[in-house]
């Protein structure tokens, strides 16, 4: 009697081929194969399907769009001007050394940013972050009076504030200026006394007022 002859089918050739099979038509499928979806679903409208279409559709859905760029002056502005007045002292773990969320200076309000920015530079173009009692902050609020500015410089005594220390170091990180006064036109710090003393002297500080949307009834020179 002779000896079974031995299949050429043995447990690990057929696992390598059922891998290889299953490798080969993964690959058609992904890359060779185009394919539709059925008759009943392009009958209900789902026809511009396809596999990049459903890949951008995922891809979009696990990516939130981008909240839009605010510089967070403005969010500071926005606290400190506001009729009723809201302090930073009680908002736990803040680190006014660091960026702060925009929520925080909008508080329970649902702010769209770009409309209150619009509404702040038309409201109080010209602010003035002082300090009662200082001579230098007293020296630029007169020297600003002598030019009739409409709508008048919002003047905000930093130290009649519980939480003046917090503003102050906000205020310096973002505009790097730590005394007061500091003057900020829509936005932008234009320094302090001797800086607006400066700007006044070289006849600059009429055509930036102005420029901000500021109307001056007077040129400044008392005349």
């Amino acid at each position: 009697m002779s000896a079974p002859v031995p299949s050429a089918w043995t447990p690990v050739r057929r696992r390598r081929f059922l891998i290889f099979v299953v490798a080969l038509v993964s690959f058609l499928f992904c890359f060779g194969v185009p394919w539709e979806l059925p008759p009943s679903l392009r009958d209900a409208g789902l026809s511009a399907l396809s596999r990049a279409n459903i890949a951008h559709l995922a891809k979009s859905k696990s990516q939130s769009p981008p909240e839009p760029k605010v510089d967070e002056i403005f969010g500071l502005l926005h606290l400190v001007t506001e009729d009723v007045e809201r302090v930073l002292d009680d908002v736990k773990g803040l680190d006014p050394t660091q960026a702060i969320n925009m929520t925080v200076y909008a508080g329970d309000e649902k702010l769209d940013w770009s409309k209150t920015i619009k509404k702040l530079n038309k409201k109080y173009p010209v602010v003035v972050v002082s300090k009662s009692y200082c001579p230098y902050s007293k020296r630029a609020k007169k020297l600003l009076e002598t030019y009739h500015i409409q709508p008048p410089p919002k003047v905000i005594e930093v130290d009649l504030r519980t939480d003046s220390d917090i503003i102050k170091a906000i205020l310096g990180r973002l505009t790097n200026r730590y005394t007061f006064p500091n003057i900020i036109v829509r936005g932008q710090s234009i320094g302090g006394s001797d800086d607006l003393q400066t700007l006044h002297a070289q006849r600059q500080l009429a055509k930036i007022l102005e420029k901000a949307g500021a109307v001056l009834r007077d040129d400044g020179s008392g005349k």
